[in-house]
């Protein structure tokens, strides 16, 4: 008897009525908004316009959602177009069946058109959303523990996933979560790329390719560890050669990027940055206002300061001034005074 173990849900849908809630679209749904939201401030922190990312994620979202769907039903061809199979379930997307790497690469596409439209360079775009994305698929694998699939081999370990289900040829028993593994490692390439942009000022994609490159290595080990059926080439899984195929293209990437155009991108959208001039000229257009009523009180008061000054000046002179007729009315009239004087004498 197992001590300890995860267990597993009893069933991934919920009905609202005759609407059903699946859990697995659920941790999509989730995953792409926590994507934009991180996306979104780390594009405004890089001198870009808020929105730009959710305006993109528009055209990005439902390209990766086909090319993740097209990826697996290419792969695994037998589960939809082998006898006994209906073909239509190829389109239940909710039942799980999602590839990154199809997802990224028709993901891509999507935003590449988006980007075009917004006049946005795509290497920066994708620097921006990188570990978004990366988050993004740490929440979306939790939909695979709802549909109590893709797990490990057999394990008595612990954290052993307990599968109930024996439906799609399962067989209940303690297995490896490759789930969890999976998701706890795209959370640590999140971190990882957040740190390194921060350290290193990645742009012109570097930030993408890191991501990319970190996350195949974590892919092609837990990969070997998964029982699902997988086509396989040369006795390894075909998503392993994947993993491999693309890490290398990745470091590729990385390695010419930081040779032929060092640094991060000066501009990332434009015109973003007239309209953070303009806004900040509309902030301060008021004080600046102010500031020329107060100059022009201050100079109508050095005005009357200037015209007042003269005028009392030339009062107090006027007062202090003797009167030049009142001084020759003296005059004469001590003329008189000497002539009446000097006839009394004669």
């Amino acid at each position: 008897m197992e001590l300890a173990y995860i267990p597993s849900p009893s069933h991934g849908v919920l009905y609202l009525g005759p609407v059903p809630l699946r859990a697995y679209a659920f941790c999509i749904i989730i995953g792409v908004f926590l994507a934009v939201w991180l996306g979104n401030k780390r594009w405004v922190a890089r001198g870009g316009r808020p929105g730009t990312v959710a305006d993109i994620a528009v055209w990005a979202v439902p390209f990766g959602l086909v090319g993740g769907r097209l990826y697996h039903v290419i792969t695994d061809y037998e589960l939809y177009f082998s006898p006994g199979r209906d073909w239509v379930d190829a389109f239940k997307v909710w039942e799980g069946g999602l590839g990154i790497w199809g997802a990224i690469a028709l993901g891509a596409v999507g935003a590449w058109i988006g980007a075009r439209r917004m006049g946005v360079a795509l290497p920066a775009y994708a620097d921006a959303v990188a570990p978004g994305i990366a988050f993004a698929q740490a929440v979306g694998r939790w939909g695979n523990w709802f549909n109590q699939e893709l797990y490990g081999h057999e394990t008595h370990l612990p954290w052993a996933l307990h599968i109930t289900s024996s439906e799609g040829g399962r067989v209940p028993g303690y297995y490896h979560p490759t789930f969890l593994y999976e998701s706890l490692w795209c959370v640590g390439v999140g971190f990882l790329v957040i740190w390194a942009d921060r350290r290193f000022k990645l742009g012109h994609g570097r930030a993408f390719a890191l991501y990319v490159a970190a996350y195949c290595t974590g892919r092609a080990w837990i990969e070997y560890m998964r029982v699902d059926d997988a086509h396989h080439i040369l006795g390894v899984r075909l998503n392993v050669w994947t993993a491999v195929v693309v890490f290398l293209l990745a470091v590729t990437y990385l390695v010419l990027s930081a040779r032929r155009r060092p640094g991060r991108e000066a501009v990332v959208e434009r015109g973003a940055s007239d309209d953070l001039a303009d806004s900040e000229a509309d902030a301060g257009d008021e004080p600046t206002e102010q500031a020329e009523d107060g100059a022009k009180a201050d100079l109508t008061k050095g005005d009357t300061a200037e015209k007042t000054g003269p005028e009392k000046a030339g009062a107090e002179d006027a007062a202090t001034e003797p009167d030049p007729e009142s001084e020759t009315e003296d005059e004469s009239k001590a003329g008189l005074k000497d002539t009446a004087e000097s006839g009394k004498k004669g």
